[in-house]
């Protein structure tokens, strides 16, 4: 199964706007999104969702502003090279302003407007589950159109597998320095 990464930028307290990003190329084009993708053979996770963000949306994160929210596995009987685990983030400090790119156009949200309709038909399922600042590991299984959800199964974790992410005990480890210029998020 692939391993994957997706961050989500958010605004508020509690959280009122999230920036999500319009697919243009590739998997999941014509969908809005978190920003992610695949996790390189030399990269940990933390530095993947960052080399990731600031590939599709063209902000700079620090490590230390990544907070870990949970793992997603999506099953695709009818395309099992799809299947993936995707470890998500949520981001409320960052520098620059969001800008679209080759594979994404972002746009921010308010919480209650997201556009789920034009999303994977899970987000409905786990994205409101974070923007509540939940931790969660689910799991969906989609019928053979690839499209809809089949099953899904969702646990909500309680907050020490965070601190034990954040903390290294689950074998991550953090190789980036404190930024200093980090602002903060969108209101």
């Amino acid at each position: 199964m692939r391993k994957a990464t997706l961050c989500l930028l958010i605004s508020g307290n509690p959280t009122t706007h999230v920036l999500l990003g319009f697919k243009k190329i590739g998997f999941g084009q014509g969908k809005y999104s978190g920003f992610g993708g695949k996790i390189e053979p030399h990269e940990s996770i933390k530095i993947a969702a960052i080399r990731e963000l600031a590939e599709e949306a063209r902000v700079l994160a620090s490590e230390e502003h990544l907070l870990y929210m949970g793992l997603l596995d999506f099953i695709f009987p009818a395309q099992p090279s799809w299947d993936q685990q995707v470890h998500v983030f949520v981001i409320k400090e960052w520098s620059g302003q969001a800008r679209e790119s080759k594979e994404m156009r972002p746009t921010w949200f308010k919480k209650e407007a997201i556009p789920y309709r034009q999303m994977w038909k899970d987000g409905i399922f786990w994205l409101p589950l974070i923007l509540w600042g939940w931790r969660i590991q689910c799991r969906f299984t989609f019928h053979a159109d690839n499209e809809s959800v089949n099953r899904a199964e969702i646990n909500v974790l309680d907050n020490n597998l965070t601190d034990r992410y954040n903390n290294g005990a689950l074998g991550y480890q953090s190789r980036l320095g404190r930024d200093s210029s980090v602002g903060r998020a969108h209101d």
